[in-house]
């Protein structure tokens, strides 16, 4: 199998990359400027020259928070840009996998969303990717919609690779505790991605919206299981003794050496119900 995933730098496409390697799948990952968002007209050539068998639209415009001063832009990306990518795809006969996220919700309900609930997004973004999956929907029948939340990976910036930098230097760290969500793995979504890839080719008729979720967790819980993982590889810097793994990490306390017990919380392959799988992929 072929794909084309827009983006090359963000974290789904670079894990699609890493993930499709291992199972044998060509991704050709497409990105400025031969692919720009902001530039409707390049789409479509971009994904022809690709010669994929279907499409996966990664890229997007995530900051949350500067969307609020450049809604244009944000609205252009997510939005149109999106709706480019799917009748880019209808016209070429391909499935589309469009990835939105839990930004479409209003946040309020006291448990986990569920792909059926009401969508009410409250800010700039949140709007924005909504009008995304509305002009996916609109340009093409042979559609998958993915919801994903709170994305973390070894690749680029994202909060549990800041909290595991900030734990390397401070001996405590503030982090909001009335904020929660479903930590997932890029790696993760990616591994979804294929599957979902593999479905729309077999079974087109199966296209739906699905959501990632890996269980309800707070900010400050992804913040502490990081900071009881660094302690775990040899504590804070300056720090000396033999590394003690948290308990709730899944790794067994053996006693080893710090440098020892780096390598093994690094390298250790979690159990789907672990509390944050892939933690153990990403380096300080």
């Amino acid at each position: 199998m072929r794909i084309a995933v827009t983006g090359t730098k963000g974290q789904v496409a670079q894990a699609l990359q890493e993930r499709g390697r291992d199972r044998g799948v060509e991704v050709v990952a497409l990105g400025r400027p031969d692919l720009d968002l902001m530039a409707p007209a390049t789409v479509a050539p971009a994904l022809r020259a690709a010669n994929a068998e279907v499409v996966v639209n990664a890229a997007a415009y995530t900051a949350v928070d500067k969307a609020e001063s450049e809604p244009e832009v944000v609205d252009a990306v997510n939005a149109r840009g999106a709706g480019a990518v799917a009748a880019a795809a209808s016209a070429l006969g391909l499935p589309l996998v469009h990835l939105s996220t839990d930004y479409v919700f209003a946040g309020d309900l006291d448990r986990p969303y569920r792909e059926d609930d009401p969508t009410g997004p409250r800010g700039a973004y949140g709007r924005s990717k909504l009008a995304g999956e509305a002009a996916v929907a609109a340009a093409t029948p042979d559609h998958a919609i993915l919801r994903t939340a709170w994305v973390y990976s070894p690749f680029g910036a994202n909060f549990v690779k800041s909290m595991l930098r900030l734990a390397a230097t401070r001996d405590t760290i503030g982090v909001v505790a009335d904020q929660h969500g479903s930590p997932t793995s890029a790696l993760d979504i990616a591994d979804a991605v294929l599957q979902v890839c593999t479905n729309l080719r077999a079974r087109p008729e199966d296209a739906t919206l699905r959501d990632f979720s890996h269980g309800r967790r707070g900010l400050h819980d992804v913040g502490a299981v990081c900071r009881s993982g660094l302690r775990g590889l040899g504590g804070a810097a300056g720090t000396r003794g033999p590394g003690r793994a948290d308990p709730d990490l899944g790794l067994p306390d053996g006693g080893e050496a710090p440098g020892q017990l780096a390598a093994r919380f690094r390298e250790a392959a979690f159990a789907p119900s672990s509390r944050f799988a892939g933690l153990a992929r990403i380096n300080r």
